[in-house]
This record gives structure tokens, C-alpha cells and sequence, in this order.
């Protein structure tokens, strides 16, 4: 006797009955020479201008030099009480400082707060050498890192940002870096939320704008300045549970910077909103199963599934469930058994992977031989 299988699917329509036509949303202008804004769980794009075009970073690529830092400390192999030793290099380097002064040991949370809040260069190469021996075998390790977390367009010459013609980030990527550090060192991300420092007895303010303007929402990150880059920003901001993360280069003033960032930003909470449609381990849908000591399984998703949509999209919002039925047992809990496909107008489908939400082994015989005449009853074939 052969299993007969099939395609089953089943679509919820997300939409408004008697819905009329949708306007499109505003546009969004800005003078940077590129910028992004990204929803942070779901990692959609929500703006883009330029957003690989590989740009100087300035102090925003201290973001990479955090990532590796905050990954020592998370492997246990540095801790926030280690003290690193000052070098005249460190002590030397030009541009912004936390002030640490040669042969000090300097902690390591006092490294990165210096880093973080007041943009310390002499604090990076503290660290850098700390963890690398010298700067550029640190900025080779930015650059194999990098690589290897998919940011295409980056090139590190330095763990400061200070200016080097080879040294270049695009947007994406440091909306990318930025989104990693909040989702995988949260404890460590606080401290972008910090509005001062002091150390060595001078008090520094974060120069974060929209972060000293308090507002609502915003807890980081980074800004970014030289001549040659001009003014940047990266900013992330939650509200309502619902994170966004947008980043600007190549401003020419302070001014143009500050308002740019929080109209991009209002724009961004205002014109989207994520639907979230299934909890992580939400039955989607109870999936046939053949010969198993239970009749179905229930097909769920490993995490939240959401999409992100401008809000007049979401009339044409559509989700699909697939799978091929009955599955046969045994079923693992956790195996792949079917997907969810979300679908709006424009816009590429989301796929997402359904996982068996429970095991169900396989029956005993009097369970296969009741299961098999069930079968045959509802039309199976020999």
C-alpha cells in the first residue's frame, strides 16, 4: 500500500473589508550622502539612500571595535575589572579622549565607557592593543570578523575611525553591526544610553544628540565626524516594543545632523508598524500524521514571525501555510514539516520554516493497522 501525499495550504487574509484605495505614504528626504533605517526584529529595510555605498565612518566604526570587545567578555577570556596597560601610542593618539595618561592600567569598563560615551581614541587603542597586541593586527581581526558576520562593504584600518582612505563602512552594514550588538550583548549595550562619563576627573557629555534631547525612545548609539567623512549618526530607538534602528553619513553640519535623525526617525514610527502574526511556538496549523501514536502535530515557528509594513500596505497582507501531509512517523520536536509564506503588494515574499511543535512517535500495531483502515476508508491507495 502506497501513501498518498499532498499539498495543503490554508491563507489568513490580513485585510480590511470594504478597505478603499491607499494613498501612498510621504517620502522621506534627507541631504546625507547615504542612509538606512531597518526594523530591528525583523531586519526589513524601511528607508534607504546609497545603502552600500562605502563611506568614511568615522567614530560610528567604534561599533565594530565594541562588537569584538563585547565577545571577549562574553567567551570569559577578558572581564570588565581586567586593567589594560596605557602605551605611548594610545596616550599619543590624536582626535577625541577619554584622557588616560602612559604605564596607567585603565579597567576595562572604564576602556569602554571612554570608548562609548565620550568616543575615546585613546581608549580603542587601549583595547585594541589589549586584546590584539598592536592596532592594526586588532584591525585585521574587525576585518575577518566582519566577513564573517556578512558586512560586505566595510574595510578597517584602525580600531579609532581617525581618517584613512582605505578605512570605509557602508549604512547597512552599521545598521547590521549595530542590530547584532543589541540582539546578542544587551547588558553591554547600556551603556550607549549613558549621557556622561568622568574619568581622570573630567567629565565628558555623550554626543549623541537625540539621546541628550531625550527623545522618547532613543538609548544609542554612535556619532561619527572628520573632515573628510563629515557629521553621522547611528541611532536606535524602541517604543511600544518595537525597535528601529537608522543610520546617516556624510551630513555637513551639527544642525542638519541632530534634525535629520529625529524627523527620519518620527517618519520611520509613524508611516510603519510591524504586524506580528505568530508567537515563537504558536500552532499555525495541527499537520496530519501518519501512523503515529497521535493523529496530528502541531506546525509552529522557531520565532516571532512578524513583517513590517508602511500601514496602508496591510490590507493586502496575506499568509499562507504549506506543508505535505500526512507526515510520517516518528516525528522529531523541532524537525522541519512545512513553511509560512507572507506576501504584500510590492514587496518579495517572506518565507519562514514550520517546525514540528512536539515529537509523536510512531504507533504500536493495533494504532498502525486502525490508522491504515482510516485511510483506506477516506480514499487511500494500494
Amino acid at each position: 500500500m502506497a501513501i498518498r501525499a499532498w499539498l495543503f495550504g490554508f491563507a489568513i487574509l490580513f485585510a480590511g473589508v470594504l478597505a478603499g484605495p491607499a494613498s501612498p505614504a510621504q517620502a522621506f528626504e534627507t541631504s546625507a550622502k547615504a542612509a538606512i533605517v531597518i526594523d530591528h526584529r525583523t531586519g526589513q529595510e524601511l528607508f534607504a539612500k546609497n545603502p552600500d555605498l562605502p563611506v568614511p565612518p568615522a567614530s560610528m566604526s567604534k561599533l565594530m571595535t565594541a562588537l569584538l570587545v563585547f565577545e571577549e567578555i562574553k567567551a570569559g577570556r577578558l572581564k570588565l575589572d581586567d586593567a589594560l596597560p596605557v602605551s605611548e601610542k594610545a596616550w599619543r593618539t590624536g582626535g577625541s579622549k577619554m584622557f588616560v595618561k602612559v604605564g596607567d592600567r585603565v579597567k576595562v569598563s572604564d576602556l569602554l565607557r571612554g570608548m562609548i560615551v565620550q568616543s575615546g581614541n585613546d581608549a580603542c587603542v587601549v583595547l585594541a592593543e589589549g586584546l590584539a597586541g598592536s592596532e592594526a593586527a586588532f584591525a585585521e581581526r574587525m576585518n575577518r570578523r566582519a566577513a564573517e558576520i556578512g558586512l560586505t562593504n566595510s574595510r578597517f584600518k584602525n580600531a579609532t575611525g581617525l581618517h584613512d582612505p582605505e578605512h570605509v563602512m557602508s549604512v547597512r552594514d552599521l545598521a547590521i553591526l549595530t542590530s547584532k550588538i543589541i540582539r546578542e550583548h544587551p547588558d553591554l549595550y547600556r551603556i550607549y544610553s549613558e549621557k556622561e562619563f568622568e574619568y581622570a576627573k573630567i567629565r565628558q557629555h555623550n554626543r549623541n544628540p537625540l539621546l541628550q534631547a531625550g527623545v522618547p525612545g532613543v538609548d544609542g548609539v554612535k556619532t561619527g565626524y572628520t573632515e573628510e567623512a563629515g557629521y553621522g549618526l547611528v541611532v536606535s530607538a524602541e517604543r511600544d516594543g518595537r525597535r528601529v534602528i537608522l543610520v546617516l553619513a556624510g551630513l555637513e553640519t551639527l544642525r542638519q545632523r541632530r534634525n535629520e535623525a529625529e524627523l527620519l526617525l518620527e517618519w520611520a514610527f509613524r508611516e510603519f508598524q510591524e504586524y506580528r502574526l505568530f508567537a515563537a511556538g504558536e500552532t499555525v496549523v495541527e499537520v496530519p500524521v501518519w501512523l503515529g501514536a497521535s493523529w496530528t502535530v502541531p506546525a509552529v515557528p522557531r520565532t516571532t514571525v512578524g513583517i513590517t509594513l508602511r500601514r496602508e500596505e496591510r490590507p493586502g497582507l496575506k499568509v499562507t501555510a504549506r506543508y505535505t501531509a500526512p507526515v510520517p512517523a516518528p516525528v522529531a520536536e523541532g524537525e522541519e514539516i512545512g513553511a509560512l509564506e507572507i506576501t504584500a503588494p510590492g514587496r518579495n515574499p517572506i518565507v519562514v520554516p514550520l517546525v514540528a511543535g512536539r515529537s509523536v512517535e510512531r504507533a504500536g500495531l493495533f494504532g498502525r493497522l486502525a490508522g491504515a483502515l482510516v485511510y483506506l476508508v477516506q480514499g487511500g491507495g494500494a
